[in-house]
């Protein structure tokens, strides 16, 4: 490995270029995900460096004080074989100190997260597709307002550590991302969020009470994909959710294993219709 790699903190226009070599890599970002993820923990992104020329990446971003998400764990191919990746590794690992981690592996990775400690907790498929209907639900949803403390409780409860900043930020209207809500008796129901990616559109977090809800949140959030494919990052053990999905046509394309290093927090999956985003959990 060569004397002149580094590992350092991630500077202002970096995170953009680690977006577009995820991009490259086929893992479909959003367009705009560099402007949320900064929020969720500034000291969670790292670069891997020769000289000044970036060759790699890491995030370890930290929810309080017992859990942090692996994600963006990329070298460029021309830089690869080097060692450079498992000094990311280290470094990343490193910052997260005795928190419980948890990552979205590829199928081909998990034997080598296992090898590092990692264990599987439960498989996620990604549903994609073109609609080919709206859900149809008794219920109604509506765009989220700038309100938000509500939001952050219910989010918590879910997630199962608080992430205000990056929700905030996440929940931001922009051109190309959506969130709404339902609320039923005044009480948060659920809500999700759908962006433009680099491919179509991917709705995440979709977190509802039951399906009834989450038919509500996809049938005011679809129209925003003017027709385009939609990508759902469905948990395997929600049956209910799976349903959902292909009630809508979509089909699975992609599937990963959420696994944890340390205790894994007991996530309500009976609520998740779908993953906020692959790269910080």
């Amino acid at each position: 490995m060569s004397s002149e790699f580094a590992v350092r903190a991630m500077r202002p226009g970096e995170l953009e270029l680690v977006l577009e070599w995820a991009r490259q890599e086929g893992w479909n970002p959003g367009l705009d995900d560099s402007l949320a993820f900064q929020e969720a923990d500034p000291s969670g992104f790292f670069i891997g460096a020769v000289g000044e020329v970036p060759v790699g990446s890491i995030s370890v971003v930290k929810y309080g004080e017992h859990l942090a998400f692996l994600g963006l764990y990329i070298v460029h191919p021309d830089f690869r074989g080097k060692g450079y990746g498992k000094a990311l590794w280290n470094a990343g690992m490193a910052s997260a100190a005795d928190r419980t981690i948890g990552l979205d592996g590829v199928v081909a990775q998990q034997e080598n997260y296992r090898k590092a400690g990692f264990e599987p907790a439960y498989t996620t498929i990604r549903y994609g597709g073109i609609a080919a209907a709206l859900p149809q639900s008794s219920l109604l949803a509506h765009p989220v307002s700038d309100k938000l403390d509500g939001l952050f409780r219910y989010d918590a409860a879910i997630f199962t550590e608080p992430r205000n900043a990056f929700v905030a930020a996440w929940c931001k209207r922009r051109r190309g991302r959506k969130t709404a809500i339902v609320r039923k008796s005044g009480k948060i129901r659920g809500y999700a969020t759908i962006r433009r990616c680099y491919e179509g559109y991917k709705i995440g977090p979709l977190f509802a009470a039951d399906t009834d809800t989450a038919a509500a949140l996809l049938a005011e959030l679809l129209p925003e994909a003017g027709g385009e494919p939609v990508f759902i990052d469905v948990p395997a053990e929600n049956r209910e959710a799976i349903a959902l999905a292909e009630s809508m046509g979509l089909e699975p394309v992609f599937q990963t294993a959420r696994m944890y290093r340390g205790t894994a927090p007991a996530i309500p999956l009976r609520n998740v219709y779908g993953v906020t985003t692959l790269e910080l959990g």
